[in-house]
């Protein structure tokens, strides 16, 4: 980059996805050109409806996917192949079934060689903040599917990426567990300040935990608007029933209603 020019932390340039035709049939564009800058810090949530490609331009980002145009940086070097600077939180719970919690959080530090106690260290900070403390020795068919989550969250965040990248990670939790990992993960940020790219179709939930939310249209998928949520931190659960959060929550379902509508047509 050039001396003195502005570096992002992510800088996702005219992104797009088609998938080649099946069949005979035609191809299928999941994504438009897509050009997003993430700074250091950032806490941004991409919202749109199903099938709007989202997880695809996450995917990309992870290096799980190869974009047909464009690409992406991350603090200026292209992204190609997964890599441990990326984090990466799924709906379905990813955990290796045959470690504890306590390995499963440490499985990226064997693979870096990490010290013995240094590892130690790390898995015990981050199973404090999740809050498993006597749950290190439990396997995860032991554990309910908020815990699970918790446990995929902090060994995501062990390995120290560079940026943390969630695609609907609460998606399959019921509405109560899903709004203490809200809480959960939002304090983690506050208290942390990691780059955090986090995708969802939860309106409340895109603003009760961004600083931006990122709207995106129906598929193909774009960017539709930016919205920002100039909320306060440390930000409460109660901020849900503030006039300032209907408000940007009447917005959104309108933005997202749109686009719905266009889906529902087509189908």
């Amino acid at each position: 980059m050039n001396g003195g020019a502005h570096r992002h932390k992510l800088a996702i340039e005219a992104v797009g996805r088609t998938f080649a035709a099946v069949r005979g049939g035609t191809p299928t564009v999941a994504l438009e050109p897509v050009t997003l800058r993430v700074e250091d810090n950032d806490f941004i949530t991409i919202l749109g409806p199903s099938g709007c490609g989202k997880s695809t331009l996450l995917r990309i980002v992870a290096g799980l996917d190869t974009p047909t145009s464009g690409r992406v940086l991350l603090d200026g070097t292209p992204v190609v192949a997964p890599g441990a600077d990326r984090g990466m939180v799924f709906q379905s719970y990813t955990l290796f079934p045959w470690l504890t919690v306590h390995e499963n959080i440490c499985f990226g530090l064997r693979e870096k060689n990490m010290p013995q106690n240094e590892q130690q260290r790390i898995a015990a900070h981050y199973i404090a903040r999740v809050g498993l403390g006597g749950f290190e020795r439990h396997y995860p068919k032991m554990l309910s599917g908020g815990m699970q989550q918790r446990t995929a969250i902090a060994r995501a965040l062990a390995n120290d990426p560079k940026i943390l990248l969630l695609d609907e990670p609460f998606g399959a939790l019921d509405n109560q567990t899903r709004a203490l990992m809200q809480e959960l993960l939002l304090g983690i940020w506050e208290a942390e300040k990691k780059t955090v790219l986090f995708v969802t179709h939860d309106i409340e939930e895109a603003i009760f935990m961004a600083g931006r939310v990122i709207v995106m249209s129906a598929r193909p998928g774009r960017i539709k608007v930016e919205v920002a949520v100039d909320l306060p931190h440390p930000r409460h659960y109660t901020v849900k029933t503030t006039p300032e959060f209907s408000a940007l929550k009447a917005r959104l379902t309108e933005e997202i209603r749109i686009e719905a509508l266009k889906v529902a047509a087509t189908a």
